[in-house]
């Protein structure tokens, strides 16, 4: 049995489906909640052999013990705008906790989904150090990415000290992530999805003003992924059990939100057009101009794969999902 947590969301059912596709008599246990929304297409076309509530988790693990080989831990609070810190800690860090210390008495690998969120507003740079001093130097800017620091604190504490820990522990910090499976979340998706519905509409997609000399309009840039090349970390990860630690997963290249539109629209044969608006008071001053990872520490582990470009994962997204009658992997 393979566990992942957070498995009908957008990277979990992603990683899901891929792991059927490797081995189709595989048994993926999905621990998950699905509310009222079509969270569950993202699902629907892959032979879960069971789902369980995230509060029943500990109960299932035990009774299951002797069968499961590995933990995929991607479920999580993810609004970034979510101000339930009680809610946050409960399910970002309290359950991780408690599945680190499962996985480190039962001996079963532990990965684990962390956030580039942990750089707080990129000050101290995008650099995966594991060092306790430079990892205590980051300061999130939301309890999202303070609840994932946290844990990742922890961890590393933990395994610096000699503490029981799981047989290959790996912490992910994710970057801006793109593709199918992401609808459930709402204004959260990605740009992309954001930008899709009105460039398909022949309408100018909406951004940011840059309120900073030297940045042009849609100047502000990230390191956009391509959902696709995260699971395949992660799957190269499972085969290579004797790497742990924490990761950064981006392309390394860090692209502008006007390169992601132009995108877009060349995906759906358009000229391009843009819109821009200045950015709201309320999120000015902590907005980020730039996110770039850097994979240094990833590929020395001997990480052999290569990253899909902005235009081609754009153009996958778009032509094979967004613009398919069945948009869902």
């Amino acid at each position: 049995m393979i566990v992942v947590t957070g498995g009908a969301g957008f990277i979990g059912s992603n990683l899901v489906a891929s792991l059927l596709e490797r081995d189709p008599s595989l048994d993926i246990i999905v621990a998950d909640r699905f509310g009222f929304d079509d969270k569950w297409r993202n699902l629907a076309k892959h032979p879960v052999a069971e789902f369980v509530e995230p509060e029943q988790l500990t109960e299932f693990l035990d009774a299951n013990a002797h069968s499961i080989s590995q933990v995929f831990h991607m479920g999580a609070s993810s609004a970034t705008n979510e101000r339930d810190v009680d809610l946050i800690i409960r399910n970002n860090f309290t359950l991780s906790m408690r599945l680190w210390r499962w996985c480190a008495w039962h001996t079963v690998p532990f990965i684990y989904a962390s956030s580039a969120a942990t750089y707080g507003d990129g000050k101290q740079g995008f650099e995966d150090n594991p060092d306790p001093t430079a990892l205590s130097r980051l300061l999130p800017l939301n309890p999202y990415g303070w609840s994932k620091h946290l844990f990742d604190r922890r961890v590393i504490e933990l395994s610096g000290r000699g503490e029981p820990t799981p047989p290959q522990w790996v912490g992910l910090k994710f970057f801006n992530v793109y593709g199918p499976n992401e609808r459930h979340k709402g204004a959260q998706c990605s740009v992309v999805a954001q930008v899709h519905p009105r460039a398909a509409r022949d309408e100018p997609a909406v951004l940011f003003r840059s309120h900073r000399d030297g940045i042009p309009d849609g100047g502000q840039s990230r390191d956009f992924i391509w959902v696709g090349d995260c699971v395949d970390v992660m799957l190269w990860l499972a085969d290579n059990p004797s790497v742990s630690g924490l990761f950064n997963v981006g392309t390394g290249v860090a692209r502008s939100f006007a390169d992601l539109v132009k995108a877009v629209f060349a995906a759906l044969g358009r000229t391009p057009k843009i819109e821009f608006v200045d950015t709201p008071m309320e999120i000015r001053e902590r907005y980020q101009y730039f996110t770039q990872a850097s994979m240094g520490r990833l590929r020395a582990t001997g990480y052999p794969g290569q990253f899909t470009s902005l235009e081609d994962g754009v153009h996958s997204y778009v032509q094979d999902y967004l613009e398919a009658e069945d948009p869902y992997r």
